[in-house]
């Protein structure tokens, strides 16, 4: 009599939460009721977009209260010649 009490318990007793589950969720995804639907009360937000548009940084100032502008690099020349190898002490 003992398994017909474990049966009974995992196939009646343990499919009341799912049911209910299923329902919960059947009713959460039906659609609303027209009266909620045609509310035009314009609710929300009224911003143009998700974010203000952001200014790119300014250059550093040039002038006579800032450091003047940094000078070139150095030009390094390459010829089309191998390069010469130092010369051995003999």
């Amino acid at each position: 009599m003992s398994g017909f009490w474990a049966v009974f318990w995992l196939a009646v007793i343990m499919k009341i939460p799912i049911c209910l589950l299923l329902y919960i969720v059947w009713w959460a995804a039906k659609d609303p009721p027209d009266e909620w639907v045609a509310g035009d009360d314009e609710g929300g937000s009224h911003r143009d977009g998700p974010h203000p548009r952001l200014r790119p940084p300014n250059p550093p100032r040039r002038g006579p209260h800032a450091d003047p502008a940094p000078s070139a690099p150095a030009r390094v020349r390459v010829s089309g010649r191998p390069a010469r190898e130092p010369e051995r002490p003999a």
